[in-house]
């Protein structure tokens, strides 16, 4: 789950993190409000979206002035913001936040990642901030400063301070740094985080250490423990049907193929994706029915599918275990009588009830593909959507 940057400046600030004041606006007379009240005479005008790379894009406005403002936020509000992190349909922005915009003499960055493969926090941080990190670590690797936390103990005083010092920092501003790289690692640590940035990581004329920006992304799995964080979360920077697909407990990521994929559980899931690559086409999305998938549960998943225009052919893969696959064939077929459904639909049953749902699908009149193999469903698959594609 992700949050907005100025939430995650209200979570890195509750746990000592400095960031510049900055207040969230709905509107451009908000906007205006806001930087009357925060003061100064320079203020920051951020779009606030799941994204990145906001600044190269136009998202950023720095103003000096309550007309600048004004108009800032009123260019910014209501538009779709494409980044080269978003795609090409952008994401709506909805909110701004206005930030006072202090002077500061260095860019740096700082970055918490949950690295699965070592098992470990992997504290990130150079003294190139304000860039990409993956371009950073394409091209100058040497430049990243990096330091695996044991868990048993933490991330410990002196290897902060190790990162300080290899950041370039003079003894006053080591010392705020080290209390910025401890506390922004207990809000990641407390907070279930699997990704903190900040970038940059600023260092002002008096010795200040600032978080100038920040995102923030949590493991879904521990919302339940985190109301307060699950609360944050803003639905319309999520693919609709993503949150569609959760109000009915089915797991859904849209992808960019034209092959629907309906399947039970995340590892078949992955590999029919595979072997609809292998076949030579395009998996449309990923959506796992799960284990306990009723009827009314796969005619919701068909709904998602055909949702996509792109999908030219679907495919229902179910090897079932605790599931069932009579119980599959009746959603099939009750999706394909309250659907209209005018791809071809290609269904491999395993498992549990085989023949059970093998003659659901015979007697139900639908018009139907069947396989037996995985790989021979991937076949007809992309067949299938080829023949969808030439006619």
């Amino acid at each position: 789950m992700d949050v907005h940057e100025y939430q995650a400046k209200e979570l890195l600030a509750s746990f000592g993190v400095a960031v510049p004041k900055g207040a969230v606006a709905f509107s451009p007379d908000q906007a205006v409000y806001a930087a009357t009240e925060l003061g100064g005479s320079f203020w920051a005008v951020k779009a606030q979206i799941h994204a990145g790379a906001r600044g190269k894009a136009g998202g950023i406005k720095l103003c000096r002035t309550y007309n600048e403002v004004r108009d800032a936020s009123r260019e910014l509000l209501g538009k779709r913001l494409v980044t080269i992190q978003t795609g090409p349909e952008g994401k709506p922005v909805q909110r701004v936040y206005v930030e006072t915009a202090d002077p500061f003499e260095r860019e740096l960055y700082l970055g918490y990642v949950l690295d699965r493969k070592a098992e470990r926090v992997r504290v990130i941080a150079s003294q190139r901030g304000g860039m990409d990190i993956e371009e950073i670590a394409a091209t100058d690797p040497d430049a990243l400063i990096q330091i695996v936390v044991e868990p048993a103990v933490g991330l410990q005083q002196f290897q902060a301070r190790e990162i300080a010092f290899q950041l370039g920092l003079n003894i006053k501003q080591v010392s705020a740094a080290v209390k910025t790289i401890m506390n922004a690692y207990r809000a990641f640590r407390d907070c279930d985080g699997t990704m903190l940035e900040i970038n940059p990581l600023v260092v002002t004329k008096d010795d200040r250490v600032l978080a100038l920006d920040a995102k923030m992304s949590f493991d879904d799995n521990a919302m339940f423990r985190r109301r307060h964080i699950a609360d944050m979360h803003d639905p319309s920077q999520s693919d609709p049907r993503e949150a569609q697909a959760a109000e009915h407990n089915l797991n859904y990521i849209g992808l960019e193929g034209e092959i629907g994929c309906i399947v039970n559980g995340a590892g078949l899931a992955m590999a029919t994706m595979d072997m609809i690559k292998h076949a030579g086409g395009e998996p449309a999305n990923f959506l796992d029915v799960g284990g306990g998938a009723s009827p009314e549960r796969v005619a919701t998943a068909f709904r998602l599918v055909l949702s996509d225009r792109n999908v030219k052919a679907i495919l229902v893969n179910i090897f079932a275990g605790i599931n069932r696959c009579d119980w599959i064939a009746e959603g099939v077929v009750k999706a394909a009588r309250e659907v209209k459904i005018e791809v071809p639909l290609v269904v491999r049953l395993a498992g549990t009830n085989v023949e059970a749902g093998k003659q659901i699908l015979a007697e139900s009149g639908l018009d139907l593909i069947t396989a037996d193999t995985l790989s021979e469903a991937a076949v007809k698959a992309v067949d299938a959507c080829n023949n969808t594609k030439n006619h």
